[in-house]
This record gives structure tokens, C-alpha cells and sequence, in this order.
């Protein structure tokens, strides 16, 4: 598959989070959790989040990821219990629309690096990924929308 592979700039985001540590295989449970959670602890503060919720990476071993799981908000806003204010940084990104089962996402991971390779950049930061839409809203795996954002910097 072809994907379009763009390099991106963007500000610093404010975001609420849970960071855990899981396996691969229990991230549908963990971020169904974590997402309720925050979402209702937006609704006592009588915010909304700014944008779609997200996983951070910060590192790919998937029997121990270490792991962000949050909403972009407008403002930094105070934590409550394991909910903790967090921030993307600002930065530079490698960034591509995904579209499929969260289970094929590899083939995209691994053309991102190459596409990094070839233009001079490596890692220097979290992986994200944005879900555009979920399972409870689409039941056909082949039309999940995910944004993935890879952290770099030039070599």
C-alpha cells in the first residue's frame, strides 16, 4: 500500500493523560478505560477535549509499552488522581493517515522509518496515534481512521 508521508511542525499541546504500562494485547481494555476516565473528569471540569484522543508511545516493546493515553485540550488544566496534565512538545513530526485494522499498522510504521532514512531524520520522541473514529462507531475494521505522528529530528 502507498501511503502519503508528510513532515509536519507543530505546537506544543496541552493534554490530559494515564500513562501505563501494558502489552499490545491488552490495549483495547486500557485505552477504553483510561479514555472514560478522562472523559468524564473533562466533564466536572466543564471541558471538551480539542481534538481526537491518543496513545504516545515512548517506547515499541509490545509486551511492556510505556504508554500515554489521553485528549489534546485548549489549556493546561489540573490532574486529578492518575489523570495527570501532560503536554506534546513542540517539534517536528513525520505524520500519515492510516486507514485499517489497528492489527495491519506495521506495514505504515515500517515505510515511516523508511521514508525517515531516506530523508534524513530519526526518531527523537514519542510515537502518537490519533483515532479518528473507534470500534464502537464503526464495526468494519477496514474504515478505522488513524493519524500516526512520529517525533524527529535532522540527522
Amino acid at each position: 500500500m502507498t501511503w502519503k508521508i508528510e513532515l509536519k511542525e507543530k505546537p506544543l499541546q496541552h493534554t490530559l493523560v494515564i500513562r501505563r504500562r501494558a502489552a499490545v494485547g491488552d490495549l483495547p481494555k486500557i485505552i477504553g478505560e483510561c479514555y472514560m476516565k478522562i472523559g468524564k473528569y473533562l466533564g466536572e471540569l466543564g471541558e471538551s477535549p480539542t481534538g481526537a484522543p491518543f496513545v504516545a508511545y515512548h517506547n515499541l516493546d509490545m509486551e511492556n509499552l510505556d504508554l500515554e493515553l489521553g485528549f489534546p485540550v485548549g489549556k493546561p488544566l489540573p490532574g486529578k488522581d492518575d489523570i495527570v496534565a501532560s503536554e506534546i512538545p513542540a517539534g517536528t513530526f513525520v505524520t500519515s493517515l492510516y486507514k485499517g485494522p489497528y492489527s495491519q499498522m506495521q506495514d505504515l510504521y515500517n515505510d515511516m522509518m523508511k521514508w525517515m532514512a531516506e530523508n534524513g531524520y530519526e526518531m527523537a520522541g514519542a510515537a502518537y496515534e490519533y483515532y479518528l473514529n473507534s470500534p464502537a462507531e464503526v464495526k468494519d475494521e477496514s474504515e478505522y481512521l488513524t493519524i500516526v505522528e512520529l517525533t524527529v529530528r535532522k540527522i
